[in-house]
């Protein structure tokens, strides 16, 4: 554990350099191929005092690294421009160095401490190298959000403390957290990251303001701390669970339905997708909620393939927008003429947002369908309704941006660099 610590911590140094962008993604490749090795099929491996990893932490550290070297891909205009890019590597690593620790951590206050550490980099990445001046706003919205929702999961980590003298995740006791009080302060933080509906208003400003590689690492791991902590306090939190989950579920599947609506109404490329977000982590807090196993397996996929596309999602949607310099739909249209071989990875890439079969995403649905249908029958109706939506509105983006006439204040345009595609095709 501590030699992958180690590894990126002595990449840091590494990054003053300019010349040193490619050698940084290529080390990231190495340790990802390491890590990928590394697993052994026991229930906790790596056993140390403070850090392990069993089935749950191993796919999400994957997909944070994987995802990182496709923001190191995706950013290639920073190294382009010379934008502080040493600064931007360092951000990138302490990111990973966060959420490795973040998803490895067994102590609970030590997963706490991550947990909020990973902000950090994140702000610094949406202050630095965002797009707009409302960039200050979005980050605010997204500190204040998330530190106030995680303030009652820190009195709820030392009421732990002060009850059992231990934090571990694995030695806590599960009959005697009958009190509502320290449910809520539990759960509350994690909501908030995932974001559940009502709670997730940082979500969409973050995303419109970030830097492409903001948006990334934001869509495809952040997002999914929040179901990670709540896969990992639902453990001790059962007989809570049993009587308050319905609550969380109904809001999470009615505003599910609700973001779909809103979806279709969007004119911004970036925010149409980030709502797509809070639509299908709805449906990862509703399996969750479920409390069965069905409903976490299939959660932990939908979260891993959901990363996988959304992030994609976002990268297509900087192309463009590096190319026209806007972000709105009445503006990228008809890139079926101008970016014809690109407009295959639009296809590709938003099948699998709607969970067509190829992909991981109908995996996981269907599971998570199975699963909140066999908790009640009635939860039927707005799972139809939002696997409906999620179709119509990932269609809507597709058929806007790719067919119709092209923009007629365009002047120039490159079909796609090697980089790119090769970038798409991880």
């Amino acid at each position: 554990m501590l030699s992958y610590i180690l590894y990126m911590v002595f990449m840091i140094p590494l990054c003053i350099f300019k010349k040193n962008w490619w050698l940084i993604q290529n080390l990231f490749f190495i340790i990802f191929l390491m890590f990928l090795m590394n697993y052994d099929f026991f229930c906790w491996s790596n056993l140390s005092y403070f850090f392990g990893y069993d089935y749950l932490s191993f796919g999400l550290v994957v997909l944070s690294i994987w995802v990182c070297v496709l923001m190191i891909m995706a950013s290639y205009s920073v190294m382009r421009y010379n934008y502080y890019s040493g600064f931007f590597l360092i951000m990138i690593i302490l990111l990973l160095l966060m959420l490795y620790c973040t998803f490895c951590s067994l102590s609970m206050i030590s997963f706490y401490f991550f947990f909020e550490g990973s902000l950090i980099p994140t702000l610094f990445l949406i202050f630095g190298w965002g797009y707009q001046p409302e960039r200050l706003q979005a980050g605010i919205y997204l500190l204040f959000y998330t530190l106030f929702a995680s303030l009652p999961l820190l009195l709820g980590i030392l009421y732990l403390n002060n009850k059992f003298y231990c934090l571990d995740f694995s030695l806590m006791y599960k009959d005697h957290l009958v009190n509502l009080m320290f449910y809520f302060s539990m759960i509350m933080a994690f909501l908030v990251k995932m974001p559940m509906y009502m709670l997730h208003l940082w979500l969409p400003k973050a995303h419109v303001e970030a830097p492409v590689s903001g948006s990334m690492i934001l869509a495809g791991v952040l997002l999914k701390l929040g179901g990670y902590g709540l896969l990992r306090v639902f453990e001790k939190l059962v007989m809570m669970g049993l009587f308050v989950n319905i609550f969380w579920l109904s809001i999470s599947l009615l505003g599910g339905f609700v973001v779909s609506l809103m979806c279709l109404r969007q004119v911004d490329m970036k925010s149409l997708i980030a709502y797509s977000s809070v639509a299908h982590m709805g449906l990862v807090i509703g399996g969750i909620m479920t409390l069965n196993a069905w409903g976490f397996y299939m959660a932990f996929v939908l979260m891993i393939s959901h990363g996988l596309c959304s992030s994609g999602l976002f990268c297509l949607a900087n192309i463009s927008y590096e190319r026209l310099g806007s972000r709105s739909l009445l503006v990228n249209k008809g890139l079926l003429g101008l970016m014809p071989s690109l407009t295959l990875w639009w296809f590709l890439i938003s099948s699998c947002n709607m969970a067509a079969p190829p992909s991981l995403n109908l995996l996981g649905e269907i599971g998570l369908f199975n699963s909140m249908v066999g908790w009640t029958w009635l939860t039927m109706l707005f799972l139809m309704l939002i696997s409906f939506f999620s179709a119509a509105y990932t269609l809507f983006l597709y058929s806007y941006s790719q067919h119709g006439i092209y923009y007629s204040g365009m002047y120039s345009s490159v079909s796609g660099y090697c980089r790119e595609y090769l970038l798409l095709l991880l």
